[in-house]
């Protein structure tokens, strides 16, 4: 992220913003100007940035990568382009226009006269005054960042695709129905013809949506193999347990599979801020002990706290909190030699331990095998109180024998019989924000 050049127009936009200024403060104390560079989503051109040592050393970066068994993502922004993009001076068609002011447009010199141009915005907020809105209505506008995107994707394995919900056909049209249109509607989706082209040319090409408003499984059908979970996030962050349960098990296998789980990115707040360490262990066991794809952070597993500013070239200089650390490190090493993310996973609804107890309802059970003769269970508790539960099993050959039960996170062995599990389901009683992950062997 953050590899496209901004440009002076869009720098200036940034300096001046007074929210953005006292923003800057507090992620980088001492903060002088020459440390905004700009935001990279205001994209001045498809090249990378001359500071990180332009194409050339994205290339060599990339072969790095390649030869240590890693891709490369990029960021690829449809809905708008930086104030400095030679695009709105020479195609000003390909943006939001009109000849006289309206609101949330800028004055614009082009080749065809004076316009009025929108900023790019997201419908629930004020628009991002160092952007220009391209105009996803327009056949022209499709067909040249479906172009942008083919050059970008020959530069990476996948993209990070931000906002992709906002050039949803239908959505575009209730952020913009109120500015001229001079075009008939064009049927279909911008998606549904760029990720095809893309994959023709580069077949195992990843796309990534960052999505929300409950779009994703449109976003999925489009063709994105992988969409954020903003819904879980929420859920998490609000210390909503029992939702955040509902969320995971209504979720189609599918849908699930396809979601990327994550505490925190460029856009939120540091999770250490946010949730105490008990709070922040469970929810991490959480995020990489789901279906999907486990979406960490640069500085999440240092436990970093200043949420750091894209316009900013530099970072506050932090030290690592040596507990948070450990737990990731303690997490991944034991996650690595198990099935987790590697074999058969599913979400398990659970079951109360007797009528009167809804504590279940905070629980989040994750089943992962790979052979009939094992298997591991995710335990996470996200309610600040002892939970029971009976969690309905679905192991292959969980009936034929008796299983060993480890806590490879914790100190907790037991023999459970096969049969009485598969027909009752395994009883847990388990302590707040536990974060438990269970390997299960069969002995008999």
């Amino acid at each position: 992220m953050g590899v496209w050049p901004t440009g002076p127009r869009s720098r200036a936009q940034a300096l001046a913003d007074e929210g953005l200024r006292r923003a800057y403060a507090d992620s980088l104390p001492g903060w002088h100007e020459d440390d905004v560079l700009g935001s990279p989503y205001a994209m001045a051109a498809a090249t990378v940035w001359s500071g990180l040592g332009g194409d050339a050393a994205l290339a060599a970066f990339r072969s790095r990568l390649r030869a240590r068994g890693l891709r490369l993502l990029l960021d690829f922004v449809p809905n708008h382009l930086g104030l400095d993009h030679p695009w709105l001076e020479a195609q000003p068609h390909l943006f939001v226009h009109a000849s006289r002011e309206f609101a949330g447009s800028f004055r614009c010199e082009t080749r065809a006269g004076e316009l009025f141009v929108a900023h790019g915005k997201d419908p629930h907020f004020a628009p991002w005054t160092d952007t220009a809105q391209l105009d996803h209505r327009r056949a022209a506008t499709r067909a040249t960042m479906t172009d942008l995107l083919a050059s970008i994707a020959a530069r990476c394995d996948g993209v990070r695709c931000d906002m992709a919900m906002l050039v949803l056909g239908d959505v575009f049209a209730r952020t913009w129905g109120h500015t001229p249109d001079p075009e008939p509607r064009r049927p279909g989706e911008f998606w549904a013809e760029a990720i095809p082209r893309i994959r023709s040319e580069h077949p195992d090409f990843l796309f990534l949506a960052e999505a929300y408003w409950g779009l994703e499984p449109r976003l999925q059908a489009l063709g994105f193999d992988v969409t954020y979970d903003k819904g879980l996030y929420d859920l998490v962050m609000e210390r909503r347990a029992a939702q955040a349960q509902g969320h995971l098990v209504s979720q189609p296998p599918t849908l699930l599979a396809a979601s990327a789980h994550f505490l925190e990115n460029h856009d939120e707040p540091r999770v250490a801020s946010r949730l105490s360490l008990d709070e922040h262990r469970a929810a991490a066991l959480l995020v990489l002990g789901l279906p999907g794809t486990r979406f960490l952070h640069d500085g999440q597993l240092q436990g970093l706290r200043r949420f750091a500013r894209i316009q900013l070239g530099r970072r506050a200089l932090e030290a690592e909190d040596p507990q948070i650390a450990g737990v990731y490190r303690r997490l991944l090493a034991t996650l690595a030699v198990t099935c987790v993310g590697r074999g058969e996973g599913r979400v398990l609804p659970t079951h109360r331990a007797w009528s009167d107890n809804r504590s279940d309802e905070s629980m989040v059970l994750a089943q992962w095998q790979d052979d009939e003769r094992r298997f591991e269970l995710v335990v996470v508790n996200l309610a600040p109180y002892r939970s029971q539960c009976y969690a309905p099993l679905s192991a292959r050959g969980l009936a034929a024998g008796s299983w060993r039960m480890t806590d490879l996170l914790g100190h907790e062995a037991y023999e459970r019989n096969g049969q009485e599990m598969s027909a009752r389901g395994l009883y847990l009683d388990v302590p707040p924000h536990a974060a438990q992950l269970f390997h299960f062997e069969r002995i008999g």
